[in-house]
């Protein structure tokens, strides 16, 4: 991005999507707001809160949402646009793939490197560039940059969505 295309910060501190301009920056500055909105859901909870179901039978927390968004993370950018050979993100996988002994900080720290790799790898790559699903049941099918990135951003909203019930179940928190 661009200085003339840096968006404005909120009030709350993330980062305003872009409303005009190119396609690429307006993806990203989107792509970048909600995985802000993620982190602002987990803000001023400690590790007890953000494991904390939000209703039975689910076991959804949001220290299991900040894992899981870490491997979306590697999954998509270093796997399938990177053609990377990197094993998940957290070695150790229990049930869903999430380790209920990390931290919040931990966890944090984890995705927030993942989301830099990302950036990294992006950097020579224009929308139209391709990588190749890994997983099945569509493993090898092409995809372009530009659909991944709209990806994340359907990803992260819909996980940003299950964020805003289990802080409301937590401390009553809700908005944003």
């Amino acid at each position: 991005m661009t200085a003339s295309q840096t968006p404005p910060t909120l009030p709350d501190g993330r980062p305003a999507p872009l409303l005009t301009g190119p396609e690429r920056p307006m993806l990203e500055s989107w792509l970048d707001f909600h995985r802000a909105t993620l982190e602002l859901k987990c803000r001023g909870l400690d590790d007890a809160q953000v494991r904390l179901a939000s209703a039975q039978p689910s076991s959804l927390t949001l220290l299991g949402l900040v894992q899981h968004l870490a491997e979306v993370e590697r999954n998509w950018f270093q796997r399938v646009l990177g053609g990377l050979d990197v094993p998940p993100v957290f070695a150790e996988r229990t049930g869903e793939g999430l380790d209920p002994e990390r931290g919040l900080e931990e966890a944090l720290t984890v995705w927030r490197a993942e989301i830099a790799r990302g950036r990294e790898l992006l950097t020579e790559r224009g929308l139209e560039d391709t990588g190749r699903i890994v997983d099945e049941p569509m493993t090898g099918v092409e995809v372009s940059v530009r659909w991944v990135l709209i990806h994340l951003i359907e990803e992260y909203a819909r996980h940003n969505g299950h964020a805003d019930i289990l802080r409301e179940r937590i401390d009553g928190t809700t908005g944003a």
